[in-house]
């Protein structure tokens, strides 16, 4: 039996109509209705949905129907490729933010230190910070991944003061700065903020669509 056929079965034995089925799995009573007609396969998402709303293993729904295993195979690296592009999106952002902000430094911003101080290492950098890590804090596909990122920023934070103040007094003096890891702490502080408020929110939204 092919899987749309098991799909109108499960939700028929559910006694559950098309319009209950759709609302619970947050999609159109039309696209159900083209599940169990095989016009159009549900992704991985709805598929376990629709195993947990229907009490069937994946197993049960999913066995025999090569076609359907098929879709999901192709499915399912589209949206890895996805995730991975929109992740590397977010770094890419900061790191670009993160330049300019030290070509402005180089461009003039040394200048006047103290508005550059205030403006970079007190807005530009630790807002860009704050935003991109509840934007990751609420994606759960970034796991551990996340973790990594809180140093990262860290790192970043304490590289942008290295590469602005740091290299212009050894520039002005002539002697060596080491790196000062202390510096290190706003931008996990910063990031760690971010993505527990970005955590937060992700569990309203499951607390909600529960």
């Amino acid at each position: 039996m092919d899987i749309g056929n098991k799909l109108k079965s499960a939700r028929t034995a559910s006694g559950m109509t098309q319009e209950t089925v759709a609302e619970k799995a947050g999609v159109s009573r039309q696209t159900v209705s083209n599940w169990e007609n095989n016009k159009s396969y549900p992704d991985i998402v709805s598929v376990i949905k629709l195993s947990d709303l229907y009490s069937l293993s994946l197993d049960e729904l999913l066995k025999g129907d090569e076609k359907m295993i098929k879709h999901l195979d192709e499915s399912t690296n589209k949206v890895k490729s996805r995730q991975r592009f929109s992740k590397l999106i977010i770094v890419l952002s900061y790191v670009i933010i993160w330049a300019l902000s030290i070509l402005a430094f180089w461009g003039g911003g040394k200048a006047d230190a103290a508005v550059y101080s205030l403006a970079v290492f007190w807005f530009v950098l630790p807002v860009t910070t704050f935003v991109l890590s509840v934007i990751i804090g609420k994606d759960p596909q970034w796991g551990k991944y996340r973790w990594l990122m809180l140093l990262f920023f860290g790192i970043m934070f304490m590289l942008a003061d290295y590469a602005t103040f740091s290299l212009a007094n050894m520039a002005a003096f002539s002697k060596f700065n080491p790196l000062d890891f202390e510096n290190i702490v706003p931008g996990i502080v910063v990031s760690a903020v971010g993505f527990f408020i970005g955590l937060i929110i992700s569990a309203i939204k499951k607390r909600k669509s529960a």
